[in-house]
C-alpha cells in the first residue's frame, strides 16, 4: 500500500467544524454504520459492545461523535466525558481506513490513530473490523454524476459533463 501524504485539514476549517452541533453528526455517523455493518458484527462482539458509549474523534476537524450500541444497533448519544472507547484520528486517516488503503496498526504505530479507554475492546472491535468484508468507500461513487446514474440512469447519459470541480479525480 502506498501512503498519501499525510494531510490535515487547515485551522480555520476545524474551527468552523467545532462550533456545529455533535448530535447531527453522531446521528448519520450510526445511520452509515448499521447500514454498513451492524447486521455483520459477530454475537461475542455485540455482547461486548452492549451498553458501551463509544466515540470517533476526528482530530483535525475538531468533531466528535458519540454513540452507543444498544443490543439491537448502534444509537447516537450526548458526549461523553469519559467514554469507554475513543478511536481519534484526523479526517484524511479515517478516509484513509474506510478506504482499506492504510492498516489501522499502521496509523497506531505511528501516533496518528489513537484508542483512548478500554483497549481490550479496542482492539475487539478493530479485529472484527478487519475480518469483515466491508466494501471500499470510493468517493468516485459518490460523484454528483455516480449518484445520478444510481438514481435515474438515462437522465445522468443526457447531461452535459459537469464542470471539473465535480469530476472525481483518479
Amino acid at each position: 500500500m502506498t501512503t498519501p501524504t499525510p494531510f490535515t485539514l487547515p485551522r480555520p476549517v476545524g474551527a468552523v467544524l467545532s462550533r456545529l452541533p455533535a448530535y447531527p453528526g453522531s446521528v448519520l455517523l450510526v445511520t452509515a454504520i448499521n447500514l454498513a455493518l451492524a447486521r455483520q458484527l459477530p454475537d461475542d462482539v455485540t455482547a461486548l459492545l452492549k451498553d458501551k458509549r463509544l466515540s470517533i474523534r476526528v482530530r483535525d476537524a475538531r468533531v466528535g461523535f458519540d454513540f452507543t450500541w444498544n443490543g439491537q444497533r448502534f444509537a447516537p448519544s450526548a458526549p461523553h466525558a469519559q467514554p469507554d472507547l475513543a478511536i481519534s484520528a484526523n479526517a484524511q486517516d479515517f478516509l484513509l481506513l474506510a478506504q482499506r488503503r492504510q492498516d489501522p496498526d499502521t496509523l497506531f504505530f505511528n501516533r496518528r490513530l489513537v484508542m483512548e479507554g478500554d483497549t481490550e475492546l479496542g482492539l475487539v472491535v478493530k479485529n472484527a473490523l478487519d475480518a469483515l468484508e466491508l466494501p471500499v468507500l470510493d468517493p468516485a461513487t459518490w460523484s454528483p454524476r455516480a449518484v445520478l446514474s444510481r438514481w435515474a440512469p438515462g437522465l445522468a447519459e443526457r447531461l452535459p459533463p459537469f464542470p471539473p470541480f465535480f469530476t472525481p479525480r483518479r
